[in-house]
């Protein structure tokens, strides 16, 4: 009997047909769907520097390059560079009252560069003000950008204008000619290619070459305006910026993570993770898998949410998850009549509203207008191994930090089929399945089992603004298990 640990063999199917690990899944509470990184919008919130973590408004970063003006990466393997301090003798050797000077220099605490390895001198300050590297190609660079921001300027101007000309022909008046569109923007010199090339040196055919002392393709992609060719050209460079991100769902563009705004808290302040609201599925242990003979498989259910859960097998079917034309078009046309209202149905594409217990408005609909309904993906997974489909359910209670640290072994008076769980403990229950490989497969294949686990969900959002009881529903998802290789045959 083998051991299988981990979320990466237990695969989730999104709304958009893309399977994940719940880790790498987000739940939104207001339209109760999966969503993964594809499905959500990435808003930039923030700028900021992860070193010294200071905040920098977004026109500043642009302005910067989207670096730190003060801190520095090594050109050498692209690590943080840290501040040294050397002492240097005083100015006036006889006088036994002067002290030594602190002076300061860049060092990696990872290769061991330094900025004394290229000749950069000593700073007297800890910020630095350390040297910059010309660029020889800068006011070439700054012509074309002030060309092409010349012309967009132009193409802003000239659509303006068309529009007035409509207007002034609707109106029957007389068009006049915008006087900062008659000087076209200035063109910078075209470059002109050289017939004469200059010629390798002799001692790059007769003397060999140091491998130490030249620089990789990294090393000069890391610094593109002067590419280094050899080590001892390397100059500091700065950090790039890093940024906090918000994401948004598509669908009703409510948010589903929104960090906090200080750069040194990792808090979130909306932080609607799958693994907070659908429950874990992990692999416990599983009977050596042999082509058409039945093995015991048992995994685990944990409840992470406030609120006792009914977990309820369905057979999977692979179909289910392709959507024609026309529903998604009947989908369209119910959720326009259902906006007229001021209410919103929560709405799934790969399953229709599942029972009429199902809640029919969650919360009422702001100004934004909804997106457009996307068609899922075909599930690209392949399944080889058939679920015994169990004809009963089970219980989740709700979860409890301290009954983690409780040895009595409450089973909060749940009776339990024997055959399905075999055992339990607090938010959790270990449950038995059984699974059979097709016969046709050959020896060390992937075997891949799938279901669909509907779980009854709790959600709060609409009591809370309602002021009413939270509602109830029946969600589904689709789930797929990579259980190991196959080691034999019946």
């Amino acid at each position: 009997m083998s051991y299988i640990m981990g979320p990466e063999v237990v695969k989730y199917v999104c709304t958009c047909g893309l399977l994940k690990p719940i880790s790498h899944l987000y739940f939104c509470r207001y339209c109760s769907q999966l969503r993964c990184s594809f499905c959500v919008c990435h808003e930039v919130d923030s700028n900021f520097c992860g070193k010294c973590s200071e905040n920098i408004p977004s026109s500043e970063a642009r302005v910067k390059k989207n670096r730190c003006g003060n801190c520095y990466v090594c050109p050498s393997c692209q690590q943080e560079l840290s501040t040294r301090i050397a002492s240097k003798g005083s100015v006036n050797p006889e006088d036994a009252k002067s002290t030594p000077k602190k002076m300061y220099y860049l060092s990696c605490q990872f290769c061991r560069w330094s900025s004394r390895d290229v000749g950069i001198p000593d700073q007297s300050t800890v910020t630095g003000g350390w040297p910059e590297r010309e660029n020889v190609h800068a006011n070439r660079l700054q012509e074309l950008v002030d060309m092409y921001k010349a012309i967009v300027l132009a193409q802003k101007q000239q659509k303006e204008k068309d529009k007035k000309k409509t207007e002034r022909k609707i109106s029957k008046l007389h068009d006049l000619t915008h006087p900062m569109l008659k000087s076209k923007p200035k063109e910078p010199e075209p470059a002109t290619a050289k017939t004469d090339v200059e010629q390798l040196p002799d001692e790059m055919f007769t003397e060999p070459i140091n491998l130490m002392e030249v620089t990789t393709i990294d090393q000069r992609l890391l610094q593109p305006e002067a590419q280094p060719a050899t080590v001892d050209k390397l100059f500091p460079v700065h950090k790039r910026l890093s940024i906090k991100r918000s994401l948004r769902c598509r669908a009703c563009e409510h948010n589903v993570s929104k960090p906090e705004y200080n750069p040194s808290s990792v808090k979130f302040k909306i932080q609607l993770f799958a693994y907070y609201h659908i429950p874990e599925i992990r692999i416990v242990t599983v009977e050596p898998l042999r082509a058409g003979r039945q093995c015991e498989l048992i995994i685990k259910f944990t409840n992470p949410t406030q609120h006792q859960t009914t977990v309820t097998f369905l057979e999977l079917k692979m179909d289910d998850s392709e959507v024609t034309d026309t529903e998604v078009t009947e989908v369209s046309e119910s959720l326009e009549q259902t906006l007229s209202i001021q209410e919103k149905q929560p709405m799934s594409l790969t399953s229709l509203p599942l029972s009429p217990s199902q809640p029919s408005s969650l919360l009422s609909v702001s100004s934004r207008q909804p997106s457009i309904t996307i068609k899922p993906r075909k599930i690209n997974q392949e399944v080889n191994c058939d679920v015994e489909i169990p004809s009963s359910s089970f219980i989740l209670p709700p979860r409890d930090d301290a009954a983690e640290y409780d040895d009595s072994g409450d089973m909060h008076n749940i009776q339990d089929d024997p055959k399905l769980v075999k055992w339990r403990k607090s938010n959790k229950a270990f449950i038995k399945l059984n699974v059979t490989p097709v016969v046709d497969l050959t020896l060390n294949s992937e075997v891949v089992c799938g279901f669909i686990m509907q779980h009854i969900y709790t959600n709060t959002i609409a009591s809370k603004v309602e002021n009413k009881e939270p509602q109830k529903y029946a969600h589904k998802v689709k789930v797929f298990l990579h259980l190991g290789q196959l080691v034999g045959s019946e």
